[in-house]
């Protein structure tokens, strides 16, 4: 069966590589505590405020359980 995570992360201005690695490391974790064995995609989005600033990221995990 296929199966969608989807993960979200806020973004302070500069920090993006801190909040990048705690990002991974929330995917990472699932994919092995899940037992998931074949991954087929991982995307990223950003979302923005009104201003057009970077805000926060998702992370969609497309997965085989």
């Amino acid at each position: 069966m296929i199966k969608v995570k989807t993960f979200t992360e806020t973004r302070e201005i500069f920090k993006t590589h801190m909040e990048n690695e705690k990002l991974d490391s929330v995917v990472n974790d699932f994919i092995q505590e899940n037992n998931v064995k074949n991954v087929i995609s991982v995307s990223d989005t950003t979302t923005t405020d009104n201003s057009g600033a970077t805000i926060g990221i998702i992370r969609v995990l497309t997965y085989v359980e």
